[in-house]
């Protein structure tokens, strides 16, 4: 339909885990979104922090969950990270690689030459995520540091998500380095731009549209790009982060998952929504209303961000009953 979100923009750069998949099982309804996608002649780009596999691995595994996707429809930190790498180096330039072998093939790609220990001829070093990643690892890369070669990481990452939970991610080793080096890398992927730039250029976009659960990341990187951005809340957002949201970390529409493509822009964009009435009473934002509950927290977004208020009270028994659904403490007390 004419006015509907998908129809605004030129390509779609979704992210993964949490907006397409959870790791091994598809959200439901994201195959049959992105389906409708392509069908309508739409760029489609899966973009991704992560920078151990390949993207004809990323790409396999989205087919295996019935989502259509070819390589060249996979950006990688890895990618942004080489992309980044050989603009700033001359061709053939030796770049030391802490991470896995699908990196280093990126970093050829590049035109550069990866390896593995420090030398006087390194130019530059590169990390990204590699569960293999030992000390003599960090070792190498903290003795090109020192020695000042350009330190670019993939990602910051922190943690991994995994099937047993939080893992050390990439941004815990990056902090070991900072530590060793006293450096600070430039980074590639989300939430800085190249990663977003890299994927908008390979679908020849002028209006792409940033897609995720994560506000710190995936919504954050969009912001930096310059570009809008859809939240689902399929993942890691919830609606307190989003209420108390920080001005980088800011989606332009939310929606419950991506089954909102094909909503109504106006009706998704965050901004106050027929059938709710927020208001400000000195400290407190007091609701009061009736409608659908995600039309509430767009309500609430628009409002909390203009005032930086974030202590909730309900103004009738709708209104909190709306509240409890969303996970909304309304005692009027601040959200932390």
């Amino acid at each position: 339909m004419a006015d509907a979100l998908q129809a605004a923009y030129d390509a779609f750069l979704f992210d993964l885990d949490g907006t397409v998949y959870h790791g091994p099982r598809p959200i439901p309804g994201a195959a049959a979104a992105i389906r409708q996608l392509r069908d309508q002649g739409a760029a489609v780009r899966f973009v991704t922090n992560n920078a151990s596999k390949a993207p004809g691995d990323v790409a396999d595994h989205l087919r295996a969950l019935d989502i259509d996707a070819t390589p060249d429809e996979v950006s990688t930190s890895a990618q942004a990270a080489a992309r980044l790498l050989g603009e700033r180096l001359p061709a053939g330039a030796l770049v030391l690689v802490v991470g896995t072998d699908a990196l280093a093939g990126e970093i050829t790609a590049a035109g550069l030459r990866p390896v593995r220990e420090a030398g006087d001829d390194v130019a530059a070093v590169v990390q990204g995520h590699n569960p293999a990643t030992g000390w003599a690892d960090l070792a190498e890369a903290c003795v090109a540091i020192r020695g000042g070669a350009l330190w670019v990481a993939c990602n910051v990452d922190t943690t991994l998500p995994t099937e047993r939970g939080l893992l050390p991610g990439n941004g815990s080793m990056v902090a070991a380095l900072r530590t060793a080096t006293g450096a600070t890398p430039e980074v590639a992927g989300k939430p800085e731009a190249p990663l977003f730039h890299t994927a908008a250029k390979s679908a020849n976009a002028s209006r792409p549209l940033a897609i995720g659960d994560r506000l710190d990341t995936d919504i954050a990187g969009a912001v930096t790009a310059g570009m809008d951005s859809l939240c689902v809340l399929t993942g890691v957002a919830t609606p307190a982060t989003l209420v108390t949201a920080v001005p980088s970390e800011r989606p332009t529409y939310l929606g419950a998952d991506l089954g909102a493509l094909t909503e109504p822009a106006d009706e998704l964009r965050v901004a106050p929504q027929a059938g709710w009435d927020v208001r400000r009473d000195g400290d407190t934002l007091v609701v009061t209303g009736d409608g659908d509950p995600l039309a509430l927290l767009r309500t609430l977004c628009a409002v909390a961000w203009d005032t930086g208020v974030t202590a909730i009270a309900p103004g009738d028994g709708r209104a909190g009953k709306i509240l409890a659904e969303l996970g909304l403490p309304s005692g009027g007390r601040p959200i932390r």
